[in-house]
């Protein structure tokens, strides 16, 4: 099958919008005709670099070449074809991406951690039979997704079957961004009713997290982001207080604590430096939790903290990774939440872009002037 497709060539590239071809699914591969996908700061880091592996990784994790690369992973779509074992969705049916793939068997996924699975990290790491493919040559697709498409050739474990009265473009949210923010609050840091809270980065993640502190009945929820339009929108989504950094955070999160600082702070800027981590521990209080839900560049390996002020102030440090969820589960309770109002997920799209606006999109991303950008087919 020939589809359209945004490709990733290299490094510091362009998104390239052309043809590519879609081999023949395998026994449990399902095509999926895709109708909206978010515009996810992931597909940045590898425009930017800061999630390419050097070669060594590769080689190790048994990877092929990381370019040219089909973009994509927050995604939704209609089933038009399954392979001949394919036993979790059927033609027809309206899924949701999930770019933590999930076999339900292993240890981690019957253990209630399926955004641990097993199979969920070989599929995306080891390198397999091509079945993509740009100009005649293969081509990888992001998190074995590559929803920057109008098809998609997929594992049937990172297929969420929901229901078909919702729309795509929402059901294209909480494939990623929204259970990712959400958990990382809400399942990760444990927020309690009563809690003070600080969010680093509000961004499609950290506004979720704000939602999710919001839900659970967080007294304060202090959104920390430099660009004032994202402060905005924070209070619109439920943050009480906001401010442009921690510094300037930090008279006022003494002053609403009674100097006890933060019980759970949630990190999420568009990328992890060392310095930031540092400066949310030092607004996190006694024997409470600091989560890092943030992609960091590889060779980012120094944080500046204080291993003083780490144990004798019984301080947790967690990192997460969606939010510490898991995806079946998660995806359709937060639409339930979204069918009941007591989740926004319209009011996170700032704006609709066609498959051939991607590089706008992703420019505006890059501007700060979004919270959350979709491509719709």
């Amino acid at each position: 099958m020939k589809t359209r497709a945004a490709i990733l060539a290299g490094v510091g590239e362009k998104w390239i919008v052309d043809e590519v071809e879609l081999g023949t699914p395998g026994a449990n591969d399902v095509i999926v005709e895709i109708k909206a996908a978010g515009l996810c700061h992931s597909e940045e880091h590898m425009a930017s670099g800061d999630m390419v592996f050097t070669q060594d990784i590769l080689d190790a994790m048994g990877m092929p070449e990381q370019f040219p690369l089909i973009g994509g992973h927050e995604g939704s779509g209609v089933v038009v074809e399954v392979g001949a074992d394919v036993r979790k969705v059927k033609v027809g049916d309206h899924v949701s991406t999930s770019f933590i793939p999930s076999c339900g068997i292993c240890r981690a996924c019957v253990g209630g951690r399926q955004y641990l699975c097993d199979q969920g990290f070989d599929l995306m790491t080891t390198q397999a039979e091509p079945k993509h493919f740009w100009q005649g040559k293969p081509a990888n697709t992001y998190s074995n997704l590559g929803t920057f498409a109008e098809h998609a050739l997929v594992h049937e474990n990172s297929l969420v079957k929901i229901e078909d009265h919702f729309p795509f473009d929402i059901a294209a949210l909480v494939s990623c961004g929204v259970p990712t923010g959400w958990g990382s609050a809400v399942d990760r840091a444990g927020t309690q009713p009563g809690d003070v809270v600080a969010v680093i980065g509000i961004g499609g993640i950290g506004i979720n997290a704000v939602q999710g502190a919001k839900s659970v009945g967080a007294q304060v929820i202090m959104a920390i982001d430099p660009v004032e339009f994202k402060r905005q929108k924070a209070m619109e989504f439920g943050a009480t207080h906001t401010a442009a950094t921690v510094e300037e955070a930090m008279p006022l999160i003494q002053e609403l604590s009674r100097g006890r600082l933060c019980d759970r702070v949630i990190v999420t800027p568009s990328v992890l430096y060392g310095d930031i981590l540092a400066a949310a521990m030092s607004i996190t209080g006694k024997g409470s939790t600091c989560v890092a839900t943030a992609v960091a560049p590889y060779a980012q390996a120094e944080v500046p903290l204080s291993l003083v002020d780490l144990t004798l102030w019984n301080k947790e440090l967690k990192g997460s990774l969606y939010g510490s969820t898991n995806p079946r589960a998660q995806i359709p309770k937060l639409l339930s939440l979204y069918e009941s109002g007591q989740l926004k997920l319209d009011e996170l799209i700032t704006h609709r872009y066609p498959l051939d606006d991607i590089n706008s999109g992703y420019d505006d991303l890059r501007e700060g002037l979004i919270l959350r950008g979709v491509i719709t087919f």
